[in-house]
């Protein structure tokens, strides 16, 4: 089976007849298209960072962040892994003071 690419202008093209018509799949079916397929880019299109994103980032179909966007996302990776190496540590202390206080804990 051939797989088909649409174009964003398409894509926009049948979700702006959509919110029009207000039935994906009765559009779906006037154009020949899968009803999923159409739920899905009106979905992909009422989410906040299909709408912040910049217009030739969509015609790529990747997300390319900006800089400021690239430096947020950075940071928030870092933070996450801080908390979860304390989270990591965490368990490993408890784990010891399991040991201790029971020492055939492991072999049960």
């Amino acid at each position: 089976m051939k797989r088909t690419r649409y174009t964003l202008e398409f894509k926009q093209a049948i979700v702006k007849e959509v919110q029009e018509v207000g039935n994906a799949a009765q559009v779906a079916r006037r154009h020949e298209l899968k009803s999923d397929l159409v739920y899905r880019w009106v979905k992909q299109s009422k989410h906040q960072d299909f709408q912040q994103t910049r217009p030739e980032a969509k015609k790529v179909g990747v997300f390319v962040p900006t800089v400021d966007e690239f430096r947020a996302i950075e940071e928030e990776n870092d933070k996450l892994k801080r908390i979860l190496g304390e989270k990591d540590i965490e368990i490993e202390i408890l784990r010891d003071l399991v040991k201790k206080v029971d020492p055939t804990y492991r072999r049960r």
